[in-house]
């Protein structure tokens, strides 16, 4: 007998022996229960039976610091800077004066509005004297009815002439005015952009400074829509304080809470989500306008049911399923579904109830329909 027939006998004795070992290892189906000549023990697993608690529910979101109020500062009149009235970087008041226009060709239109009004109101007063004369003729009918008329219509038309050269002084204040920039809210004022001597024009793009208004300040956040609207119904009902989480790896927070004032009411078609805004003090004007921070949320107390993590498996679909034990000991998945996280477990939204129990290690060998072994979970300390 050649070697490599001797070689072939030898492996196909020993793949025969492999398979009846296999066929004997079992004497019921994968997965079933598991009793009787040569079957496999039942499966020890640890059990968690689910009950009702009160936790405190919180959400973090992120959000992005916006300013209560800011103003750019624009000149309305054109001309030369000759001065700049303020510091930068430093607090201004509503009110204070920030630059200063060259002025001079401004007062010289106002003087010339002014004598252009008092060479109308002298000829308002010829007028009025005039009309009154006439007033006497008339009834005399020393003079004609035209005539008469046509004093009338040149009186109206010098009480025309008059409010005509009062708008044009109003006006030429308004603009000698207007030379002087002043601060339209009070806050925190940043750099200018120009200097003294440069020329500055009504209504251009680029701004002088701009203010911004740092105590308090807005954080607005994004959230999922469904969420969002569970959130509008529960602002309608009580106050939800927010705590601003500055930098989340050395847990540096705000020390001042905000409250969550505004919902928006339209949905982000792109995104899905709702913008939230919440009301924050800033006393010490810590948060910057642009500022990347997370929002924890206080959604107050809340008697929920947890299922941890750990024992939660992802189904093909996405979902969880969680190994559900009956008093038989027999295991079986089922399908859950979960409206947040809170620590390391799942708050159930609906899909198992408090009473039941699940199962928490061992899962990984059990298949459904299967009795298995339970006992206890006891948390790792």
């Amino acid at each position: 007998m050649s070697k490599q027939i001797k070689i072939f006998m030898v492996i196909a004795v020993v793949g025969a022996a492999a398979v009846w070992y296999m066929m004997s290892g079992s004497s019921g189906p994968a997965g079933g229960p598991m009793g009787g000549m040569g079957g496999r023990p039942p499966t020890a697993v640890s059990f968690l039976a689910l009950k009702s608690e009160t936790i405190a529910l919180q959400e973090t979101l992120p959000g992005r610091v916006a300013a209560l109020r800011q103003a750019e500062i624009r000149p309305q009149v054109n001309g030369i800077i000759t001065e700049r009235l303020f510091e930068e970087g430093t607090d201004v008041e509503k009110g204070q004066a920030l630059y200063q226009i060259d002025d001079t060709p401004y007062k010289a239109t106002l003087a010339s509005r002014v004598a252009d009004l008092k060479s109308a109101q002298a000829d308002l007063t010829a007028k009025k004297a005039r009309d009154v004369r006439y007033q006497e003729l008339i009834k005399t009918n020393a003079v004609s009815g035209q005539a008469y008329d046509d004093v009338i219509a040149e009186l109206n038309q010098s009480e025309a002439s008059v409010a005509v050269a009062q708008a044009s002084v109003q006006v030429a204040q308004v603009d000698l005015d207007y030379t002087r920039v002043y601060a339209p809210i009070s806050g925190r004022i940043g750099k200018s952009s120009v200097t003294e001597g440069a020329l500055v024009t009504t209504n251009q793009t680029e701004n002088l400074a701009v203010i911004t208004q740092l105590d308090p300040v807005f954080v607005d956040i994004s959230q999922p829509g469904e969420d969002a609207m569970r959130l509008r119904m529960q602002m309608a009902e009580q106050n939800i304080p927010v705590e601003i989480i500055i930098d989340r790896s050395t847990s540096l927070t705000h020390p001042e809470k905000g409250e969550l004032k505004f919902s928006d009411v339209v949905v982000d078609e792109t995104t899905g989500s709702i913008g939230l805004r919440a009301h924050v003090p800033n006393p010490k004007q810590t948060l910057l306008p642009g500022l990347f921070v997370h929002a924890k949320l206080d959604l107050g107390e809340r008697e929920v049911v947890l299922v941890p993590q750990r024992a939660a498996v992802r189904n093909q679909t996405g979902g969880i399923n969680v190994w559900v034990l009956n008093d038989e000991n027999v295991v079986n998945p089922r399908p859950i579904s979960v409206s947040a996280a809170y620590q390391d477990q799942w708050i159930v939204a609906e899909g198992i109830a408090a009473g039941e129990k699940i199962v928490i290690e061992g899962y990984q060998k059990i298949g459904p329909g299967m009795t298995v072994v339970p006992s206890p979970w006891v948390p790792a300390q």
